[in-house]
């Protein structure tokens, strides 16, 4: 097994990495992704487009499963998709499963390059760069699935979300996570931004908790990789409008607020009624809305998640159609991708659209077309 231990910022050990897979290329700056006003410019085309989250398939060991799952992507015509960047463990699994990342107490950190590790990640990096494909690679999750901050708790301690962003041990270690991930492709075209992490929250908190977090870390990005764009990952919580769930700032984001940090270079945001306590046709003001801040702040949006568990295709296309036509929204991403593997179906968590059903001809192939 090959690894980096990390005992610091400034303690970094390399492996050798003997064997490795073919690292994925460097390229022309030209050729990175952007922001053109409130668009986004891929491979020199400004225009809006359509994409789609796969957060499994750097875990996938199986190397046709992946390019099968590329393949029908490109082929569908999506041009981006979202794959978590992080898998953290408490434990070093010994059944042969994917982890990037343990955090196993009595021992240093460890960020996993071999095969099991970081190497499935490259495989997809190197796909997409063959394909055409873009990514959105992201750091860390707010939730427990595939470990997140609760792993970083679990080593460092801490009783909650506050500690994770304060705690100066957990932010040094989750940086020097970063600095490995971004220096691994930060000259790959095949990047699309990187993400702070999925779905940030502070319940409770002032929201200059996650700002300031926010401004320090995708700073800090920055300085390792000026040609790639960032973005937070929130789910667009804290702004004017109807005092519902999703509009308060009771999660600790300030949307409006966040938009205005000068190194994210654009903004993010979710759609699921069913979870926020509202119901479907509160989707439409919510895209305008968020449409509206982005075009205040000359930065675009990005529609990065969005779901229902029934009539999808009814549903989702209204606010497909609402995002394509809202000025100030660039870009949008259903959740989630769904495809046949060796070992059997992808997650399904009942929002996923699987390729080559009616809900996908109806939510990606009728949609990429009428993108144009």
């Amino acid at each position: 097994m090959h690894f980096l231990a990390f005992l610091s910022l400034a303690s970094v050990v390399f492996a050798a990495h003997l064997g490795l897979r073919e690292k994925p290329k460097e390229n022309d700056t030209k050729s990175y992704c952007k922001t053109a006003e409130l668009n986004f410019s891929i491979d020199g085309e400004i225009k809006y487009y359509a994409g789609t989250n796969i957060y499994w398939m750097g875990f996938q060991k199986n190397d046709a499963d992946v390019d099968k799952a590329l393949d029908d992507v490109k082929n569908s015509g999506l041009k981006m998709i979202r794959v978590w960047g992080f898998n953290d463990v408490n434990k070093e699994p010994t059944d042969g499963s994917v982890w990037f990342q343990s955090l196993v107490k009595g021992k240093p950190p460890v960020i996993n390059t071999g095969v099991d590790g970081l190497q499935r990640l490259d495989y997809v990096v190197k796909g997409c760069e063959d394909r055409g494909i873009k990514m959105i690679i992201n750091f860390v999750n707010n939730w427990t699935d595939y470990g997140g901050m609760a792993a970083y708790l679990n080593y460092y301690g801490g009783s909650g979300n506050p500690d994770w962003y304060k705690k100066e041990e957990i932010q040094s270690q989750y940086k020097a996570y970063i600095q490995a991930v971004v220096s691994r492709y930060k000259n790959s075209k095949a990047v699309f931004a990187w993400e702070l992490a999925n779905e940030p929250r502070c319940h409770g908190c002032d929201t200059s908790v996650i700002y300031d977090w926010a401004e320090s870390t995708s700073k800090y990005i920055k300085s390792l990789d000026s040609n790639h764009m960032v973005c937070l990952g929130d789910e667009g919580f804290g702004l004017q409008g109807d005092g519902s769930y999703p509009y308060t700032f009771e999660e600790g984001i300030d949307f409006e607020k966040n938009i205005q940090i000068e190194t994210l270079d654009f903004a993010t945001f979710h759609l699921y009624p069913a979870s926020w306590g509202v119901t479907n046709d509160f989707g439409n003001e919510w895209v305008q809305k968020h449409g509206d801040v982005c075009a205040e702040a000359n930065k675009p949006c990005l529609l990065e998640e969005y779901g229902v568990k029934s009539d999808k295709c009814n549903v989702e296309m209204q606010w497909q159609n609402a995002a394509f036509k809202t000025k100030g929204i660039g870009a949008d991403c259903f959740w989630d991708f769904g495809a046949q593997l060796s070992t059997g179906k992808s997650p399904d968590d009942g929002n996923t659209i699987f390729y080559g059903t009616s809900d996908y001809t109806c939510l990606v192939n009728d949609h990429v077309k009428a993108i144009g």
